[in-house]
C-alpha cells in the first residue's frame, strides 16, 4: 500500500510535465521539444521590441565638425577652437582670464626684478643718482629694511610669477579640451526634433509617517518630457 500510494504521488507530479511538452517528428526521428512562442520574441528567443515610425528619434550629427581641428586651433590661438564650434561667448571669458594672468606675470616680473637690483646694490658698490631703482633703494635704506625682509619680498614676488606662469598654461590647456569636447558632442550627438511635453493630472499617496491625516491621496500633475 505504501509503494502504490508514493507511485500515485509520482505519477502525479509527471504528468503536467508530460502535457507541456510537444513532441515533433523530426525525419531523422529524433524528438524535438519546442516552446511555446512567447509576445514580443523573435524566432532566436530574444526580445524584438516594435518602434513606431511616428516616435522614433531623429539624429542629426554635424559631421562637418571635426575635435581635431577644433583642439588644433585652439592650441595654436587661444578660442579660435570656441569660434569654429560656434560658442563665442566663451572667447571673452578665456581672454579675460588670460588677460589677467598676463598682467600678473608681468607686474610679478617688475618687482621680482626691482627687488633683485636693489639686494645687488646692497651687495656691491651703492648706486649712484640716476641708476634703475635708485630711489626706491633710497626708500628701502630711510626705513631700515633688513635684507632678510628684502630676501623675503623678492622670493614672493618670484612665486607669485612663477604661479601666474602656469595659471596662463593652464586656461590655455582648458580652453583647448573644451574645445575639443564641444566639437565631439557636435559631432557624435544632436538634439531630436521631436521634442514633447506632456502634461496630466495624477494623485499622490501620503507616506507613511503622514497616515494619520484625514486625506490619504492628495492631487499631482505628471510631466514628461521626450528628448
Amino acid at each position: 500500500m505504501p509503494k502504490f500510494f508514493l507511485f500515485f504521488i509520482l505519477i502525479s507530479f509527471l504528468s503536467p510535465i508530460a502535457h507541456a511538452q510537444i513532441f515533433d517528428k523530426t525525419e531523422t526521428g529524433r524528438i524535438d521539444t519546442t516552446k511555446k512562442k512567447l509576445p514580443g520574441r523573435s524566432l532566436s528567443g530574444s526580445f524584438a521590441p516594435k518602434i513606431d515610425p511616428l516616435r522614433e528619434k531623429i539624429y542629426h550629427p554635424d559631421s562637418s565638425h571635426i575635435p581635431h581641428k577644433a583642439v588644433m586651433r585652439s592650441l595654436m590661438i587661444p578660442g579660435w577652437g570656441q569660434v569654429y564650434n560656434h560658442r563665442w561667448w566663451k572667447v571673452p571669458l578665456i581672454y579675460g582670464g588670460l588677460g589677467l594672468l598676463t598682467s600678473a606675470i608681468i607686474y610679478n616680473q617688475h618687482q621680482y626684478k626691482e627687488y633683485l637690483t636693489i639686494s645687488r646694490y646692497r651687495q656691491g658698490d651703492p648706486p649712484s643718482p640716476g641708476a634703475p631703482y635708485y630711489d626706491k633703494y633710497i626708500l628701502f635704506r630711510d626705513y631700515q629694511v633688513s635684507d632678510a625682509r628684502l630676501s623675503d619680498v623678492r622670493e614672493n614676488s618670484r612665486r607669485n610669477r612663477d604661479l601666474s606662469i602656469m595659471g596662463f598654461l593652464a586656461v590655455w590647456g582648458i580652453q583647448a579640451i573644451d574645445a575639443y569636447i564641444d566639437a565631439k558632442f557636435l559631432h557624435s550627438y544632436s538634439v531630436d526634433n521631436n521634442l514633447s511635453l506632456r502634461a496630466t493630472p495624477g494623485v499622490i499617496n501620503q507616506q507613511a509617517y503622514a497616515q494619520d491625516v484625514s486625506f490619504k491621496y492628495i492631487p499631482g500633475i505628471k510631466i514628461t518630457c521626450s528628448f
